[in-house]
């Protein structure tokens, strides 16, 4: 009997696919008008010429007459858009995961429980944003003030990138990576509930070994250009191809090899520039 009833338990959870892909595209599409909208609300922002001859973001400076509280929620929208653009591609397949562990449950209840899913996901990066604020408009108050410090951002900033590339190379992102792609699925199963607090959770652990996996080609996007869109670009099929490719490991090794070139040729470049 229980044998009998796999089979039409899967059909149930499996036969959701055009739904759960519709609302995917919906999404994506919906962080992609956003991040294009708030980039293109930036560029009219302009940003600040800083000594070293780069220009600090419009994301870290504070328009005349803004309260700190909205500085923060433009800060916010854009960190939403940027986030849910970038990390919604690697998502995705987690949670048609999770809601096919739900089993045959009716649709509008297994819909809302991946959606506190997802809430949850997108809560652990919006909290890393709201950490990130305040540190960021702290420097960038102090690089525009310091002229030896917004100076020496440009090696900062290929360091960062020099150190993420080998990172890619460390067991710890190896085991890190193994993690999200080779989870297997009966532990998805284990932690699947069909209560919201369950869901939400799940969302939250997942976002921290998300985390864990690609922060650091998370802080290159962060510390190349808050808002890019090429490095976001970059960095996106970065996270993508070395979590979902067949080969994710020889990837995240090519990624790798490319992050430390461009970080060693942006620490050359700052030099030459002091010349």
């Amino acid at each position: 009997m229980g044998d009998a009833t796999k089979p039409a338990a899967a059909g149930a959870a499996g036969g959701g696919w055009r739904p759960f892909g519709a609302a995917f595209v919906v999404v994506f599409g919906a962080a992609i008008w956003a991040m294009l909208a708030q980039h293109a609300s930036m560029d009219a922002m302009g940003g600040m010429p800083m000594a070293g001859g780069w220009t600090l973001s419009a994301a870290w400076l504070r328009p005349c007459g803004w309260r700190a509280g909205r500085a923060f929620a433009a800060f916010a929208g854009m960190w939403g858009a940027m986030t849910t653009t970038m990390m919604l591609p690697v998502l995705a397949p987690v949670l048609w995961r999770y809601r096919q562990s739900l089993g045959p449950l009716g649709e509008a209840r297994a819909a809302w429980l991946v959606v506190v899913a997802g809430a949850g996901y997108f809560s652990v990066w919006m909290a890393l944003g709201a950490m990130v604020f305040p540190g960021g408009t702290a420097l960038a108050a102090v690089a525009a003030r310091l002229p030896a410090l917004a100076a020496a951002m440009p090696f900062a900033v290929g360091a960062v990138v020099l150190g993420a590339g080998v990172l890619q190379f460390s067991g710890w992102k190896a085991r890190r990576l193994a993690c999200c792609r080779h989870a297997p699925d009966d532990a998805c199963a284990r932690r699947a509930g069909a209560a919201a607090a369950v869901a939400w959770w799940y969302g939250v652990r997942t976002a921290l070994r998300c985390g864990a996996c690609c922060g650091n080609l998370m802080a290159v996007a962060l510390a190349a250009g808050m808002m890019d869109l090429h490095v976001m670009a970059v960095v996106t099929v970065a996270i993508a191809a070395e979590r979902l490719a067949p080969d994710g490991e020889r990837v995240a090794r090519i990624v790798g090899g490319v992050a430390i070139g461009a970080g060693a040729a942006m620490i050359a470049c700052a030099a030459a520039g002091l010349v």
